[in-house]
């Protein structure tokens, strides 16, 4: 039995007569009229009374309608995709997100896909919780180690020294890895790009703090106990009164990948994500 029987059962009830139902489901009287024969023949009862010009519906027949009826609806409704809830499309970075570009990125997006929400999500560990399916896509910087990703660089953010309003690197226009090694540096052990290997093996700070995420990272420098290094992107998002930021002169740059996960079934909207940050990078001054 397939859905084609009930929904010739059901217009042959509605319409009374072989000819118009049929009409009505653009097929021909002799095929509708066995499947009409295939269902009762199923059933093992007479559906229709077909012992007079006006069909009329049986006992047997008026109590299956219902049901057909019934079954129909719900497989029309479950097959509706206007029925089904968007799901939203998940964008993770353990910090800074986009930069710059974070806030267009939404709006753009907003205006250009009005049917799928993006949600921004920071999560602090090395992939913005992608491995572990808590988003769909994410924003990684530094080199991308963990395996069944796709990855596609962005751009080369230049880094920036991080250091205590008033203090005296930050009375200084530019910085070097030298300025700062006198002081604890701030490392952000879980998502941070910041390794002591910065520095030339015999000139490397002797003094560091560890912090879990961008939080306590922010709050030690401020709070004048380390100096920071990190992207260009993060005083786009992160501006603070007791915090400078300097440009650092004599560090490299940090890649941005935009990533997803290979091999598992994907969020549909990824693609049409990956177009629009390629736009927005293209854009870029």
């Amino acid at each position: 039995m397939e859905l084609r029987h009930l929904r010739a059962f059901l217009a042959i009830a509605d319409e009374g007569t072989i000819t118009r139902a049929a009409a009505r489901l653009h097929t021909g009287q002799p095929a509708l009229s066995r499947t009409l024969r295939q269902l009762e023949d199923h059933l093992g009862v007479r559906l229709i009374d077909r012992s007079t010009h006006h069909l009329e519906l049986t006992a047997a027949g008026r109590a299956f309608r219902e049901k057909a009826a019934t079954a129909l609806a719900a497989v029309d409704a479950a097959l509706d995709p206007r029925a089904l809830p968007v799901l939203p499309l998940r964008l993770g970075h353990p910090w800074a997100a986009f930069g710059e570009h974070t806030v267009p990125l939404l709006r753009r997006w907003d205006v250009e896909h009005p049917d799928v929400p993006l949600l921004l999500r920071r999560i602090d560990d090395r992939t913005a919780g992608l491995t572990r399916g808590a988003v769909d896509v994410a924003l990684l910087r530094g080199e991308v180690t963990a395996p069944g990703l796709v990855t596609e660089l962005l751009l080369e953010e230049e880094r920036v020294a991080v250091v205590p309003a008033g203090s005296e690197p930050a009375g200084r226009e530019t910085l070097t890895l030298a300025d700062l090694a006198a002081w604890p540096i701030a490392l952000n052990t879980v998502a941070g790009t910041t390794t002591l290997d910065l520095w030339p093996a015999g000139a490397r700070p002797t003094r560091t703090i560890e912090v879990a995420n961008t939080d306590e990272w922010l709050t030690a420098i401020a709070a004048g106990r380390a100096v920071g290094i990190s992207t260009a992107a993060t005083p786009r998002l992160h501006d603070h009164p007791t915090i400078a930021y300097r440009p650092l002169v004599d560090a490299p740059a940090v890649p941005l990948f935009l990533a997803w996960r290979a091999g598992v079934p994907a969020h549909p909207a990824i693609p049409a994500l990956v177009r629009l940050v390629r736009e927005m990078v293209a854009e870029r001054p």
